[in-house]
């Protein structure tokens, strides 16, 4: 009898600390951080329940293309060099690459025809006289595109789960072969603050100044015959009004880019204003190091995506870490850091569809899901104790505790609750009473072929024991299937159905067995109210 205490014990216990935190996700948020009892996060609402910004970004693969040629074209004109092949010339033309032999001599027409068929990436349009026309082939230009989508993807997801101030619940997905889904549930994030993180290139470029003025005009009128060559401008411009505050003549090829970039941080400087501190890898300090004493009481042109966030004058050699300061807000900085370990965006976006969901929406769902939820588990428990009278009425009460541990396992792991989560949660109160009738129907048989009901319970649970867990670890592989291929909506419906069948096959076994501990227990009955 002191077991059977303890067991009663043990399960009420557990029952209480999932229980207090599920009925916590009733309990308004300010409320619940007051006080310090209460944890702080529950149970999420993912974008269909409590409403966001939802955009499709088209991605302009065709210029992952145009880069493939610019990068053959860098291949082909090193190659020339390593091979001594003179009158050669390398052109990249819309999306066709051509090779020009001034010299029209048969065996470099036949070396640089052997070059191109080495590479494998490109089909023959056109053999004419000293000139070579070559295009992409066909596998080579799906390939590229393919790890085009993938390098978006990586790196928006980058940007909007960043770990240090990312937002939690957001959908990064693919859509068809050249779009992209992003969802941002609730008011995380406001709508011109995401744009700037989905918008912005984020290509990060340290040139060394070798002049500057107030304006682009005053700054040209000191070069009557043009700017020197290899040189161009770049704008320092007022984050507000985007009216330019400095004109620099930079090279037109940085000295350094951000992919040797290993972390950027918000940080503070004497004054209190923002600043980002970033950290190169081995490659890149040795690069930047090797920049900074070259170009002693020089000015550094910090630039991102054109545009000068700072230029500050280099005072003493910078190895492996470094700051970006200029006039830019908290958050500018904190987003500006993102950008900065989310890494560039080779491929440019342009958002083709974007809404709103409205969290009155998501309020309407909810209540029907609610509602859907309650006359289910009404119809259930009206079924399981008309037909299994006593019986039924044990399976009814360990459904109530199967609901109270997939609030409370969810509300823990602070998963995210979506329409078809709900859906999920539906199905789950039917899955867990089918256990509940195999092992019903088995007590019965026992009981048909002339066991006492003690014995019928305790065979009947036995012998259903792998029956139930079969039945449910199939269910469990697809739900863990569609976790893991599927997106935003069926991954809240995974997670809702994986924690309820490992919850309902821990309510039919355990605490239905447990009530037929208490009653009829190590009682001599003669009749099971089954």
């Amino acid at each position: 009898m002191s077991g059977l205490r303890l067991r009663l014990a043990s399960i009420g216990a557990l029952l209480f600390v999932f229980g207090f935190v599920a009925v916590s996700n009733f309990i308004p948020e300010e409320t619940r951080k007051e006080s310090g009892l209460l944890p702080d996060e529950g149970v999420r609402l993912g974008l269909d329940l409590q409403g966001g910004i939802h955009w499709v970004l088209g991605a302009q693969l065709e210029v992952a293309v145009e880069h493939e040629l610019d990068f053959l074209r860098g291949f082909f004109e090193s190659q020339i060099e390593d091979d001594e092949i003179s009158g050669a010339e390398v052109r990249v033309d819309a999306e066709e690459l051509r090779l020009i032999l001034s010299t029209r001599n048969p065996a470099d027409a036949d070396r640089l025809r052997t070059m191109a068929d080495d590479t494998g990436a490109l089909r023959l349009i056109a053999d004419e006289a000293g000139e070579l026309t070559y295009a992409l082939a066909d596998v080579r230009v799906a390939e590229v595109r393919r790890q085009g989508m993938q390098q978006i993807l990586e790196v928006y997801r980058r940007r909007i789960d960043d770990p240090v101030r990312g937002i939690p619940d957001s959908v990064i997905a693919p859509q068809g072969e050249d779009r992209v889904l992003v969802q941002i549930p609730g008011g995380q994030i406001d709508r011109t603050r995401a744009r700037k993180l989905l918008a912005v290139t984020g290509l990060l470029e340290f040139k060394i100044v070798q002049d500057a003025a107030s304006s682009e005009d005053l700054l040209r009128a000191r070069y009557p015959d043009g700017l020197p060559e290899n040189t161009e401008v770049a704008y320092e411009r007022d984050g507000d009004s985007e009216r330019v505050l400095n004109a620099y003549l930079v090279p037109s090829n940085a000295a350094i880019t951000g992919e040797y970039l290993t972390d950027a941080r918000v940080g503070f400087d004497r004054q209190q204003r923002p600043l980002v501190n970033f950290t190169w890898n081995r490659q890149g300090a040795e690069l930047f190091s090797e920049l900074t004493e070259s170009n002693l009481r020089e000015r550094l042109a910090i630039i991102l995506d054109g545009n000068v966030y700072s230029a500050p004058q280099i005072n003493d050699r910078i190895a492996a870490r470094g700051q970006i300061s200029g006039r830019f807000t908290s958050q500018e900085a904190a987003d500006l850091a993102i950008v900065l370990r989310a890494g560039s965006l080779s491929v440019p976006t342009v958002i083709e569809e974007e809404r709103t969901v409205g969290p009155a929406l998501g309020a309407d769902s909810i209540r029907r899901g609610i509602r859907a939820s309650v006359v289910g588990l009404v119809l259930v428990v009206l079924f399981s104790v008309g037909y299994y009278r006593l019986s039924g009425l044990y399976a009814s009460v360990a459904l109530f505790a199967n609901l109270v541990l997939i609030l409370g396992v969810m509300s823990m792991a602070t998963a995210t609750l979506t329409l078809p989560g709900i859906a999920g949660l539906v199905l789950t109160v039917g899955m867990a009473v089918d256990a509940n009738v195999i092992i019903f129907e088995r007590i019965r048989e026992e009981l048909r072929s002339g066991k006492l009901p003690r014995a019928a319970v305790t065979t009947g649970f036995n012998k259903s024991l792998w029956t139930v867990l079969d039945a449910n670890i199939t269910t469990l592989i697809t739900a863990i299937v569609l976790f893991e291929y599927g997106t935003g909506p069926i991954k809240g419906f995974a997670v809702t159905l994986s924690i309820g069948i490992i919850t309902s096959v821990f309510a039919a076994l355990v605490i239905t067995r447990l009530m037929f501990a208490v009653y009829p227990g190590n009682r001599t009955v003669q009749t099971l109210s089954i």
